[in-house]
């Protein structure tokens, strides 16, 4: 059953936040807390998928956007192990990778645009590694960022290698044709009410309908 409606522009950010909207919204209106948020790539991004774990305590079933792999040739972030008791990394080479190195007159932040933290090697290590071609051939030493929610990053990861999420990934297929109902069934091909706020009052509209007819599909029929 439909229980929120938010139209937005076809924009990943505003898919991504109107999903968090909606969450917000039929928990204060029905009491709704959902356990776990089945949807596409579009929502793996580092700061939704930070706010379903860290701030609503949801299991993110969905793929994560990953920009870390590199196609020179060169090491990726994943060929770097991350120590949470430490908090470092450790190279192939056997050597560490920490937020800070050395002792600035200025205080700079460990975090880059608050929402990244940068791990470096030390200059002296890189120079007389072996592996030095294959890391960063083209640095002095190597950086790695690790994103402020890495944590729920790995919590998705985890989830989408699993044999649940394939369940849940063949569930949402079943949500999706409800799109293609609104089209092929109750023929809203196109919107005929203009503006963002005329999208939104025909998918209103349309939603109550969806529910009525998926109602009557489960309701026995009279003798």
């Amino acid at each position: 059953m439909i229980v929120d409606v938010e139209a937005t522009a076809p924009i990943r950010q505003a898919e991504a936040g109107a999903a968090m909207d909606m969450i917000v919204r039929t928990r204060d209106r029905f009491g709704l807390y959902p356990e776990k948020l089945v949807a596409d790539t579009a929502y793996g991004s580092a700061e939704t998928l930070g706010w379903l774990v860290e701030s609503e305590g949801i299991e993110p079933h969905i793929p994560v956007i990953d920009k870390s792999q590199r196609t020179d040739g060169t090491f990726s972030g994943e060929d770097f192990t991350y120590d949470r008791e430490t908090d470092s990394y450790a190279c192939r080479g056997g050597k560490e990778l920490l937020p800070g190195r050395r002792a600035f007159q200025t205080i700079r932040p460990a975090a880059k645009d608050d929402s990244t933290v940068r791990y470096r090697a030390a200059k002296a290590d890189c120079q007389a590694c072996p592996l030095k071609p294959r890391c960063c051939p083209n640095m002095p030493q190597r950086n790695v960022s690790r994103s402020i929610h890495e944590g729920a990053r790995d919590l998705a990861r985890e989830i989408t290698s699993s044999d649940s999420y394939v369940a849940w990934a063949y569930a949402r297929k079943k949500v999706e044709m409800l799109f293609a109902h609104l089209k092929r069934i109750l023929g809203l091909t196109r919107l005929r009410l203009r503006g963002p706020n005329g999208a939104k009052d025909e998918f209103l509209m349309a939603a109550p309908v969806q529910n009525l007819r998926k109602l009557a599909m489960t309701l026995p029929a009279p003798d």
